[in-house]
Parts: C-alpha cells; sequence; structure tokens
C-alpha cells in the first residue's frame, strides 16, 4: 500500500493561480488512498511562493462522491485501510484550509459525503444549477470524516446539518447558495470558467492581504475574542509594512490625495 504511486488528483498552475483538478471520471471521482496522496502533493506545490489564488475542480459528470467503497473492500483489513485514509485526507484538507492564498471550488453534477470537505474548505464555491449536495454516509451505516461534521454546522448552521444528515435528502443547488454551503449558481456548463474568473480576479489584486484575511475569518472560529483582537492587530501591522501594501496605499493617496476621505 504505501510503495503505490499516488494518482486521481492533478496540479498545474499558470499566471499566479494554482489548479488542483479532481481526476477519476469514471468513479466520480471518489478518493482512495492512492488519490488522497495525490492530493496531498497538489496541495503541497498549491503552497509555492508563485501562487496567489487556487481552483479546486473536478472531471467528469460528478464532483465527488466521497470515499470510494469499493478500495475499502480490496484490502484484508478493512478497518485499517479506512483509518489511513481518512486521516491522511483530512489532513491534507486542514493543510488546503491553512494555504496562504484563497481557494476557489467549482462543483458540478453531485458532491457527497467525503465530497462536502472539499467544498467545506474551500472560500469561495461556485454551483453548476443541477448540482446536488448529499451528506450520504448513512447510506452505508457509517457517519461523517475528513472534518464535516466539524466544519458543516459550522457553514451552514446546526440544524440544517442535522436536516442534511438524518433526513438524507438531496440539497438542491439554489438550496445550497441560500444556505450559505456554495456563494452563487451558474448554468452547468459556465462552472469552470466562473471559477477561473474569480481566481483571476483574486491573483490580480492584493493576494497576501486577501490570504490573511481568510486566515483570520477562518481562526474566528477556534479562538477567543481577545485572542482574534490581537492576531488581526498583529496582522495588520506586518502586512503594512510588506511591499504589497505599501504600494497599494501609494496609489490610494496618489489618487485620493491626503485631505479626502479614508478608507
Amino acid at each position: 500500500m504505501d510503495d503505490e504511486q499516488p494518482r486521481g488528483v492533478r496540479f498545474d498552475s499558470d499566471e499566479g493561480v494554482g489548479r488542483i483538478v479532481l481526476d477519476r471520471p469514471g468513479l466520480a471521482n471518489a478518493m482512495d488512498l492512492s488519490a488522497a496522496r495525490a492530493f496531498g502533493a497538489a496541495v503541497d506545490a498549491a503552497s509555492g511562493p508563485d501562487i496567489r489564488a487556487l481552483t479546486l475542480t473536478g472531471t467528469g459528470e460528478r464532483f465527488c462522491a466521497g470515499g470510494d467503497i469499493s478500495s475499502f473492500l480490496a484490502h484484508g483489513d478493512a478497518s485499517t485501510y479506512m483509518r489511513t485514509l481518512a486521516t491522511e485526507l483530512e489532513g491534507h484538507l486542514r493543510r488546503l484550509s491553512d494555504l496562504p492564498v484563497p481557494v476557489v471550488c467549482g462543483v458540478h453534477g453531485a458532491v457527497a459525503g467525503a465530497g462536502l470537505a472539499f467544498v467545506l474548505n474551500a472560500d469561495l464555491v461556485v454551483a453548476g444549477t443541477s448540482t446536488k449536495f448529499v451528506f450520504a454516509y448513512p447510506r452505508i451505516g457509517l457517519t461523517p470524516d475528513c472534518g464535516v461534521s466539524w466544519r458543516l454546522p459550522r457553514v451552514i448552521g446546526e440544524r440544517r446539518a442535522m436536516e442534511m444528515s438524518l433526513l438524507g435528502r438531496a440539497v438542491t443547488a439554489d438550496e445550497a447558495c441560500e444556505w450559505g454551503l456554495v456563494n452563487e449558481v451558474v448554468a452547468d456548463g459556465a462552472v469552470e470558467s466562473r471559477v477561473a474568473g474569480l481566481a483571476r480576479e483574486i491573483a490580480g489584486g492584493p493576494a497576501h492581504g486577501l490570504g490573511q484575511s481568510r486566515r483570520l475569518l477562518r481562526q474566528a472560529w477556534e479562538t477567543d475574542r481577545q485572542q482574534n483582537a490581537s492576531d488581526e492587530i498583529e496582522t495588520l501591522l506586518r502586512l503594512h509594512s510588506s511591499h504589497e501594501s505599501r504600494a497599494l496605499i501609494a496609489t490610494f493617496l496618489a489618487r485620493h490625495g491626503p485631505t479626502k476621505e479614508r478608507l
């Protein structure tokens, strides 16, 4: 198992935008251990200094069906395999969430089980009109993994998370947008172009400042108000001394003048 060549996820980059693509279309991009490790390698690549924004999409008819159940059964010790897969994939998803650049995710077809974890660890999510979101775990008598039980109620609220979990109904793209699970819904064929456009917009702006803003907003769930306030101040001062911020401040003053309204 440890000698298996990672496959099932691709990474490339262009003009500051990194692209992670789930690429097991014949299996609805379900995650086995090899794909989880390929995803980890993609996250490593996305942490490079030239990356200013990151996209996350999937090939085929569905974005991600979650864990690859057939891979569990293909190993003699299914429990050990499941533990390894869930532990490694969750760790890679946390590293995705901790990247210093914003992550824009595009989904289509279906997002099920651990597939929700990819959505929940992105910052902006674009969904195709026909996308369905399904909790899925109870269908096979299992419970959530990859941080879904931690992130889902924080994103959509506890009651709606319970509705997805206990009733098992599919949530439509429009409902997901209303609930805050996704940011916007576009035509199915327009998802990738919209995602790419958002990523280019971010990459062309103050990407470092935007990355630190996403970090502060995410970490606010885990810190008290005093800690958060201290982190805000230190981050503000650190960014103020950066070349990027000084250049933007100079441009702002040149445009508006010293006596006009400030931000």
